[in-house]
């Protein structure tokens, strides 16, 4: 296959928000250095983190210009130095955040460039490497899951949310989860034994009520802003953990006067860029147990919401507004 010298790309050009994301098509084609793979994009995913990189609230993101998307799936054409696997005609899945993916061609990393599982379309595999990890690990070596406990999970019809739901009933736990109203019957589809309406006041009220004052074992926290307070009152004193891993509805204060005097939990930060570093034998494990939950059946071919490359500014618009439901992606 020849490799043309320019692509189309989305640009990000400020730190305005996606609306200042432009369609080029003049971006130069990159070129695998040792030990990376060329891949022709065929599908994008749309993630929180690309919001977050156009405003420049994400720590280390990008400057502006350049190329947005961290997570793409396609076909390898080309190999760098030293490159034996994989090697030209597999399919492939990989994120960094550095950006790139929202292109026609992007260079991963060889050792983090993950095959897509055999039958799967490329689309159908956005999420292996970004969402589904990132609730595995904030469920299991994070969060310390275990049968018979109860965890609250936050915007449980997005991509995360809704493999976390899926997991968490394969593991033995009682499922609280939010969503707005219109994702209610989507998430209760996924096997959530309840929905609170994630855009009411009564969030902490309502968990309590449900566990008859008791509070959860465990939340996963995506969003921030409001929700995190209701998530610490509705989260079960001493033994009770919180997984923060979002800040998609903006910041908020803890401080050590809240963690002595009004919520005596366990808040555990987490950033899957940051676990693979600091402790990649805890990520091995998570791909580890997520392969085999790909074979039991317990995760299976994403359907993400496909929209062309040019309408990229309005998927990321819309998923900022919260708009959609499940993953979305990009087609190059």
């Amino acid at each position: 296959m020849s490799i043309p010298a320019t692509m189309r790309a989305l640009r990000q050009t400020s730190r305005n928000g996606p609306q200042d994301l432009r369609l080029i098509t003049d971006a130069p084609v990159p070129s695998p250095g040792p030990g990376e793979v060329l891949i022709r994009v065929t599908a994008a995913g749309v993630n929180f983190v690309d919001i977050s990189q156009s405003r420049g609230t994400f720590a280390g993101g990008p400057q502006p210009p350049y190329v947005a998307g961290i997570e793409g799936a396609g076909e390898v054409i080309a190999v760098g130095e030293g490159v034996t696997d994989p090697g030209p005609g597999a399919h492939v899945i990989g994120a960094g955040v550095n950006g790139g993916a929202f292109a026609e061609y992007l260079v991963l990393p060889a050792a983090a460039a993950v095959p897509v599982p055999p039958g799967w379309a490329d689309e159908q595999a956005l999420g292996l490497v970004v969402n589904w990890p990132t609730a595995l690990a904030a469920l299991k070596p994070l969060g310390g899951l275990t049968a018979g406990q109860t965890v609250l999970i936050h915007a449980a019809a997005g991509g995360t949310g809704q493999a976390a739901v899926k997991m968490a009933k394969h593991y033995g736990a009682t499922v609280i989860a939010t969503a707005s109203p219109g994702k209610h019957e989507v998430v209760r589809g996924l096997g959530a034994d309840h929905v609170i309406d994630s855009r009411g006041t009564g969030i902490a009220a309502e968990v309590l009520r449900l566990t008859d004052g008791a509070g959860v074992d465990l939340v996963l926290e995506s969003v921030g802003g409001a929700t995190l307070d209701a998530s610490l009152s509705a989260t079960k004193r001493v033994t009770g953990r919180v997984v923060v891993y979002g800040v998609a509805g903006g910041e908020t204060a803890i401080t050590n006067w809240d963690l002595v005097y009004k919520h005596q939990i366990q808040v555990i930060g987490l950033n899957l860029g940051i676990l693979i570093q600091a402790a990649p034998r805890i990520f091995g494990e998570v791909m580890g147990e997520l392969f085999g939950l790909l074979a039991a059946g317990v995760l299976g071919p994403g359907q993400p919401t496909v929209y062309e490359l040019a309408d990229g500014p309005k998927a990321l618009a819309e998923l900022e507004a919260r708009a959609t439901v499940g993953k979305l992606a990009l087609r190059a």
